[in-house]
């Protein structure tokens, strides 16, 4: 292997979603440059920021089936039971809701929890509410997803807009069939991903827990085991 190809090797792709935007920032870095060079190295720095905020790195995601995979990086703020959106259509009983937050320095790249069919895509508009808030899940943007299982196992997934966040973007559509781990949207500069578990699952992630999208399991819907303990270390 060169080293041109081993140094490639190294780098994480961009997602095509960023590239407007590195773009832009880089000519508004030359403009600075021609103003002020103290300026332009501000943004060059900036430029470097947003290609980084893009980033979409290769996920190694298990495959045996019941698993429930992360759909998103970042870190787990709550998981508490909470009444689903009603435009996913999964009922009025309150189930166990997993809230995971992005900030503006996590892989923004959502995927699928679990391999299935798309049977809905909900979008709503809302406000913009820092994205930690519980009152988030109610009253910001926000984009829905309920995905079947193979078994017939109803997801909900859905993309909340934040403080800064103003663009959830969808890669898929209704009817499409999708594998666990797979990219189905992004949400720019900074929100939150909610999981709703079907009823009786047991999550195995604790609140405060680090997430990596693809990769970490939250829940197995075959097993039902008496729960877990955490350790913060």
């Amino acid at each position: 292997m060169s080293i041109v190809d081993s140094i490639r090797s190294q780098l994480v792709p961009i997602h095509s979603e960023g590239y407007p935007f590195v773009g832009a920032f880089a000519l508004v870095s030359l403009v600075l440059f021609w103003l002020w060079s103290p300026l332009g190295w501000i943004g060059v720095v900036l430029t470097l920021w947003c290609a980084y905020f893009f980033r979409d790195p290769p996920r190694v995601t298990p495959l045996r089936d019941g698993i429930l995979v992360s759909p998103a990086d970042g870190r787990v703020s709550r998981i508490a039971p909470a009444k689903p959106p009603a435009e996913l259509g999964l009922g009025e009983a309150p189930l166990l809701r997993v809230s995971i937050f992005m900030n503006v320095f996590n892989v923004h790249v959502n995927r699928s929890p679990t391999a299935g069919r798309i049977e809905r895509i909900a979008y709503t508009p809302g406000l913009f509410l820092n994205a930690e808030l519980d009152k988030a899940s109610e009253n910001n943007e926000r984009n829905g997803f309920v995905i079947a299982t193979p078994s017939g196992v109803r997801i909900g997934m859905v993309q909340i807009a934040g403080l800064i966040a103003r663009r959830i973007v969808t890669f898929t559509r209704e009817g499409a069939t999708v594998g666990a781990g797979e990219r189905v949207g992004m949400i720019r500069f900074g929100s939150r991903v909610d999981v709703y578990l079907p009823e009786g699952t047991r999550p195995l992630v604790a609140e405060g827990q680090t997430m990596l999208a693809g990769e970490t399991v939250i829940a197995d819907l075959k097993v039902s085991d008496p729960g877990r303990t955490y350790r913060v270390g």
